[in-house]
């Protein structure tokens, strides 16, 4: 067999001795990547070529057309002799990147004597233009189906991120992409295929035979997989567009891989190997032999940090109040002594500052948590100072957010050579009623089971205040802001062990370490409830967020298929922060038994008065991709002998009944029991108009009845989750609104005031106990 004959088995025999196009398999390889031992290369590049790119793609699993190479016009026909036709002819070569832009491919074409032709007339082309191609690549051209993109980029927080979505010329003009974070399970990839716009293409459009699924999730497994070709490469950018799916397999058309400029050549991986070539493949992807891990994890070289002294401290130093003049030390002092936490003061001349002891440094402190409330410049010698202190925080600013990243790795340094862990700096500190922590004044809550992160203070302390307003009730709450040592992702792995804790809210700007944070919520998946908040997603918003803790947050697709793959809820604003974890506060027990990962069913009962509200209901559970599915059969009759069935009521879901200071307090409750006998809906939406009870009527009084007949609903079935919508609450005189939720929260219901927000919540917990 000649050499072109096995060229179509490989791109390149590389067997050991053989030739390619007049050269040395080993010079060639030297030739066209960095040579990692530093001799002898004539030139080297950045980027390999397609062909050489389709043969590593082959190692992993994933079919190429069959195809040659030529060094010159002339050869092309010899080479591509055993080829079946049409053909397909491409240029190769430095700034060839985009080879339809430059006129570089040809398609359709009828044999080798053609293909030849057209080498010619593309040499001449591409002369014009400045370019001289290095060689031309023949291949078979793969039969028409549905074309997709697959790529895999490293975004700047979580490194390695698989894409998938409509390919060749709609990749530009629809964008129907869809992401996920590397590795990627089977669930993952059907899922990113279902959620494209163009999904139908691949089950078989208008007559138009289906394409093998199930070659195109091997396909995505080969490249983002556990032990797929993402852990090869230096990124840079890798993309496969088109891959042409019918529905006898998945063949990557073309392929192009530009390696990371910054990658150190000694650590790149040639992709020509030294092996005999690889026969022809089936589409199914293999796992290369022990894959090295691409990223160490964050705890590599540290023990598992223990936080339990951060939240609970047997007594706490405040370094930097006043003793003449009041600063935000000496504002911490006041809200310390408000808790009755053992407190002691740090300042070099005074014995005592607002009625607290004072010590003259740190090093004489006897605290498990010590604040730091000094100039940036001065902070670093404080936390040098505390060794035996196991946590500081340092609240002052000016530091990574602020430009000085020199001074914040002194500041972390300091905090090695103590042996003290640091939170921050530029952040508020933490708040736990267990343990008397706080940073914010006032009365603490009544402790509970929801934590927080949150990259900033400011809101984090909305949160409390106006969370707590609402019910919930906080176990642990940790400001982290720059988060140069303790991570938002360290500390989720520790509350995942947390007694206290049952569901996690994290307020995010810059993930500080994003892969250990997708590690961290993957470890907690379908085990602890976790929503997120993410600032800096827009590009205004990732301006702010630079400025506000040092970080640039990435595109805001990465954050969506994060929460995605890790089962976490995903919301837009403080207040829907807020209601999910009421939520999640509320039904935990019914969500402990809901078996995570277990099929559920995915429908919602909404019942309450109103067309109107109830046609606006609908059209926002449904946004929220809730399934309003309809009533079980016989229940109109069993509405009509509890006279809810009067006429002109509808039966449909969103149920419409009559709620008001007029009916009967414990119709909905009667209502919901008869109609999940029947259908065992997982969720009810209860919804009242609050106006109404006081244009019809002169007293709370109906209100409260029917809050308390829900609440016996929601003690009578235990497995249905019950959520009141209060529509139009401020008609109510104050407190009402008060009393509604403090007898609604004694069994377990969350309140909202709109459809929206409550809709959110549910779909959260859907989210939460599919798993996904």
């Amino acid at each position: 067999m000649n050499e072109r004959a096995r060229e179509h088995r490989g791109f390149a025999d590389t067997s050991g001795g053989g030739h390619v196009n007049g050269r040395s398999a080993r010079a060639d390889e030297r030739g066209r990547f960095a040579d990692a031992s530093g001799g002898g290369a004539a030139r080297e590049r950045a980027a390999p070529f397609e062909h050489e790119v389709k043969a590593l793609l082959r190692e992993y699993g994933v079919t190429v057309p069959r195809g040659v190479t030529a060094d010159s016009p002339g050869e092309v026909a010899s080479a591509a002799g055993e080829l079946v036709p049409p053909l397909v002819v491409k240029a190769f070569g430095p700034g060839l990147v985009h080879k339809s832009d430059s006129g570089a491919v040809r398609l359709g074409l009828a044999g080798p004597a053609e293909a030849e032709r057209a080498a010619v007339e593309m040499l001449a082309g591409l002369a014009r233009l400045g370019i001289a191609p290095d060689g031309f690549l023949v291949e078979e051209q793969a039969a028409p189906g549905v074309e997709l993109i697959v790529g895999v980029v490293r975004d700047p927080g979580f490194g390695p991120v698989l894409l998938a979505g409509l390919g060749g010329v709609w990749t530009e003009v629809l964008r129907d992409t869809a992401l996920r974070l590397c590795p990627v399970s089977e669930d993952d990839a059907r899922r990113m295929l279902a959620s494209l716009r163009g999904a139908p293409l691949l089950d078989g459009h208008r007559g138009r035979p289906p394409a093998d699924v199930d070659a195109v999730v091997r396909l995505l497994l080969a490249i983002g997989g556990r032990g797929g070709l993402w852990e090869r490469l230096e990124l840079g950018e890798f993309e496969i567009n088109p891959v042409i799916a019918t529905g006898d397999g998945a063949v990557a058309v073309d392929a192009r891989y530009l390696p990371a400029p910054q990658a150190p050549r000694a650590r790149r991986a040639p992709l020509v190997r030294q092996a005999p070539a690889a026969p022809e493949t089936t589409g199914t992807a293999r796992t290369p032999a022990a894959p090295r891990p691409p990223f160490p994890p964050e705890s590599a070289g540290r023990r598992a940090q223990d936080f339990t002294a951060l939240f609970e401290p047997r007594a706490v130093a405040v370094v930097g109040a006043s003793a003449g003049r009041p600063n935000f030390g000496n504002m911490f002092l006041e809200f310390y002594k408000a808790t009755g936490v053992p407190l002691v003061a740090v300042h070099p001349e005074a014995d005592e500052i607002n009625g607290v002891p004072a010590v003259p440094t740190l090093a004489d402190a006897d605290a498990d948590y010590a604040l730091v409330a000094v100039p940036a410049g001065r902070c670093a010698d404080v936390v040098r100072q505390a060794s035996g202190v196991p946590f500081v925080q340092v609240m002052s600013g000016g530091f990574g957010e602020a430009g000085a990243s020199e001074l914040e790795a002194g500041l972390v340094a300091a905090a090695r050579e103590a042996g003290t862990r640091l939170l921050g700096p530029n952040c508020m500190g933490v708040y736990s009623p267990r343990g008397r922590q706080t940073f914010v004044g006032g009365r603490q809550g009544p402790p509970g089971h929801v934590a927080l992160i949150s990259q900033s203070g400011g809101l984090a302390g909305e949160v409390i205040k106006v969370g707590e307003r609402r019910g919930l009730a906080f176990s642990r709450v940790a400001t982290v802001g720059n988060a140069a040592d303790v991570t938002p992702a360290e500390l989720l792995r520790w509350l995942a062990t947390d007694e206290h804790t049952s569901v996690v809210g994290m307020y995010l700007e810059d993930p500080r370490d994003g892969r250990a944070l997708f590690e961290a919520l993957m470890s907690v998946r379908g085990r602890l409830p976790v929503v997120l908040l993410v600032g800096g997603r827009s590009g205004q918003g990732r301006r702010a967020a630079a400025s506000h803790t040092g970080g640039m947050v990435g595109d805001g697709r990465v954050w969506r298929a994060l929460a995605d793959q890790a089962g976490a809820a995903l919301v837009t604003g403080q207040d829907d922060l807020v209601g999910t974890l009421s939520f999640f506060q509320s039904h935990a027990p019914r969500l402990a038994r809901a078996a995570p990962g277990a099929p559920e069913d995915p429908s919602v009962l909404v019942i309450g008065p109103s067309g109107g509200a109830s046609v606006l209901a609908a059209d926002v559970f449904d946004a929220a991709g809730l399934d309003l599915a309809p009533l079980p059969d016989g229940t109109g009759k069993a509405l009509g002998a509890l006279g809810a069935g009067a006429a002109g009521t509808s039966s449909a879901n969103p149920l419409e009944i009559p709620v008001g200071p007029r009916a009967r307090p414990e119709l909905v409750r009667e209502v919901v029991t008869a109609i999940v006998a029947r259908r065992p809906y997982p969720d009810v939406v209860a919804h009242v108009n609050v106006q109404s009870f006081f244009t019809f009527g002169t007293s709370a009084d109906p209100l409260y009845a029917y809050a308390r007949d829900l609440a016996r609903a929601q003690e009578e079935l235990p497995e249905v989750r019950i959520t009141l919508v209060c529509r139009n609450g401020e008609c109510a005189p104050p407190g009402v609104e008060d009393e509604v939720r403090a007898i609604t929260a004694r069994a377990g219901i969350p309140v909202y005031r709109s459809m929206e927000a409550a809709a959110v919540a549910v779909a959260a917990a859907k989210r939460f106990t599919r798993g996904a």
